[in-house]
């Protein structure tokens, strides 16, 4: 029975995931480290990471395979951004593989803080729907690209709180447009740093198909709760930001030794 408890709190911490994604739309999947951890008794920071990156791979693709079929995702722009993305997972990966764990736990709880910060500032939707990419736009987009999948793959995060600005900064195209084309960077960077960690034996198959399973629960409830918080989205996404803060500073507590 106790083998059980682990399996049911990483399917919790899925739902949780794939809730506050469905429903805020990004920064939910910065939690699932954290969730393995407390949930399911993942002690080691480099386990929890690699078996988080997969899960958020998944979901992502899930997520893609929607917008595409809407027609939101600028295909070029998203495929020059993710392909230069994936070389900086790979890299990023195998830099915070060789990091001691509890130091990029610390690391991570910065990265959290971040992402809620940036979830603070006003979104803005205007922009260009028409985008086409350019030479002069690829020449944006790779090294924007390059920087954000370094970032993604060393901390074993989707990006995506980073992809869509960088997509609008970059092509600018509209927010609905980079929120969708960022999935497919956040599917490439979390599958390439998902293999990284696999291959270094740093994945647990049975967590990661509990979170998986998890994770298709959590949308379906979260899209009701989607629309019911449509009218209030921006305080909503304000209190979600607050919640990630409180959880990096407990995060970074247990980095540091901390009870």
């Amino acid at each position: 029975m106790e083998e059980l408890w682990p399996l049911a709190g990483a399917a919790a911490s899925g739902v949780v995931v794939a809730w506050l994604l469905t429903v805020f739309g990004g920064g939910g999947s910065v939690l699932a480290t954290p969730l393995l951890m407390a949930a399911a008794g993942v002690t080691d920071p480099h386990v929890a990471i690699g078996t988080a990156a997969a899960a958020v791979a998944v979901n992502a693709a899930g997520g893609l395979a929607v917008q595409a079929r809407a027609g939101r995702v600028k295909w070029p722009c998203a495929l020059v951004f993710g392909g230069a993305g994936l070389i900086g997972a790979l890299a990023g990966a195998e830099i915070a593989k060789s990091i001691d764990g509890h130091r990029l736990l610390l690391w991570f709880a910065v990265a959290m803080a971040a992402i809620a910060l940036s979830m603070l500032l006003p979104k803005r939707d205007e922009g260009d729907p028409g985008v086409r990419l350019t030479p002069g736009l690829t020449l944006r987009l790779a090294p924007v690209g390059l920087a954000t999948g370094l970032a993604a793959g060393f901390f074993g995060i989707g990006g995506g709180f980073l992809i869509a600005p960088g997509l609008m900064a970059a092509t600018g195209m509209t927010l609905a447009n980079a929120a969708a084309s960022s999935l497919v960077s956040v599917t490439l960077f979390g599958a390439a740093t998902s293999l990284s960690y696999a291959a270094s034996g740093y994945i647990d198959g049975a967590l990661f198909a509990a979170l998986v399973a998890g994770g298709l629960l959590g949308t379906a409830l979260g899209a009701p709760a989607s629309r019911a918080l449509a009218g209030r989205a921006g305080t909503a996404r304000r209190i979600f930001a607050l919640m990630i803060l409180a959880v990096a500073a407990y995060v970074a507590t247990k980095a540091l030794g901390g009870p």
